[in-house]
């Protein structure tokens, strides 16, 4: 008898090298794209607590640009952290911070607004500033809603099906909101690395989104003047450096050091402003190329191994990095 022919052995072994390799690609591809769209191993921001009690938060460069542009919104408008804190919670309940074209029914953008429900139109709710602010104006309506339990204060503006689900995302949306108010300074950081979406970089682009989330009456009033009549058109002051372009947004020294209301409405001190504006800036580094900010004394930079605000040292210390009168933008562009 002859003996058995060894072909199918090796189309066997051929076979199972074969599927591994799909199976090798197949996993590649899953990590490439949880890299590009904010899963794990994407780029990441974190906050912490400016407390001892050692709680935190992690979440991606997308989530970070709509959570900063939600608290430029609220505090624009003259709304408490509380209001900040619940308009994050309900953001991350409904879209998980991200700006969505779709959802129940009609329901688009961070909040889940309908258009045939009298939010906007689809247009004006994809856009992250209208969101935020129609939520704000529709929040302002509920009576007392800074003593509601959040729950129920984001449900009498949501309708919601499910109302207690709000109150899971509490303690996070507040971690949030006490960073992105500049009520904690030197509490967020991201890795800063940039995106794949990086729509418009450089200096141009920083001035014009800056303008977008805060408002033309945040610059005037900070002492920067607008040039224009656009709302795109950017105010705070551009220097060039050695190593980059740099945007320096100006922290009125004279405004009330007591927190009373200043002529936006907005009741807070001049730091908490300045630290509102630098944590904006590292919240937005990945899509706009940021490459360093610095405020107080203090800079967070690109790249580095644990993202951590340091003590501006003397290699760059000028200007905003040592003193609270500005925060200082470098970008890569």
């Amino acid at each position: 008898m002859s003996e058995p022919s060894p072909l199918p052995k090796r189309r066997g072994r051929l076979f199972r090298f074969g599927a591994a390799f799909v199976v090798l690609l197949a996993v590649a591809g899953y990590l490439v794209v949880q890299y590009v769209t904010g899963g794990t191993g994407a780029p990441g921001c974190k906050v912490v607590s400016a407390g001892d009690d050692g709680a935190s938060y992690e979440f991606t460069p997308e989530q970070a640009v709509s959570a900063a542009t939600i608290a430029a919104v609220g505090t624009g408008r003259g709304m408490p952290e509380r209001a900040v804190t619940i308009a994050l919670a309900t953001a991350l309940q409904e879209s998980g911070l991200r700006n969505i074209g779709h959802g129940d029914r009609d329901s688009l953008g961070l909040f889940q607004q309908r258009p045939s429900q009298g939010w906007g139109t689809k247009k004006q709710i994809m856009d992250p500033t209208y969101a935020a602010g129609i939520f704000y104006e529709h929040l302002a309506k509920v009576p007392g809603y800074a003593k509601l339990p959040l729950t129920v204060a984001a449900q009498r503006v949501q309708r919601s099906g499910y109302p207690e689900a709000y109150a899971k995302h509490e303690p996070d949306a507040t971690l949030l909101a006490a960073a992105l108010t500049g009520h904690a300074a030197a509490t967020l950081t991201c890795e800063g690395q940039p995106g794949t979406h990086v729509a418009a970089t450089g200096t141009d682009a920083v001035r014009a989104a800056l303008v977008r989330d805060f408002g033309r009456d945040a610059f005037e009033e900070a002492g920067a003047e607008v040039s224009g009549g656009s709302a795109a058109t950017p105010s705070p002051s551009v220097t060039a450096e050695a190593h980059g372009r740099t945007v320096t947004v100006p922290v009125p020294a004279d405004a009330p050091a007591d927190g009373t209301k200043t002529k936006t409405g907005t009741k807070r001190t001049p730091r908490e402003r300045g630290w509102q504006l630098a944590h904006w800036a590292v919240a937005n580094s990945s899509a706009l190329h940021i490459e360093r900010v610095s405020y107080a004394g203090r800079e967070w930079a690109a790249g580095s191994t644990d993202s951590r605000w340091r003590g501006a040292g003397s290699t760059g210390a000028r200007g905003a990095e040592t003193s609270a009168g500005a925060v200082r933008i470098v970008t890569g562009q």
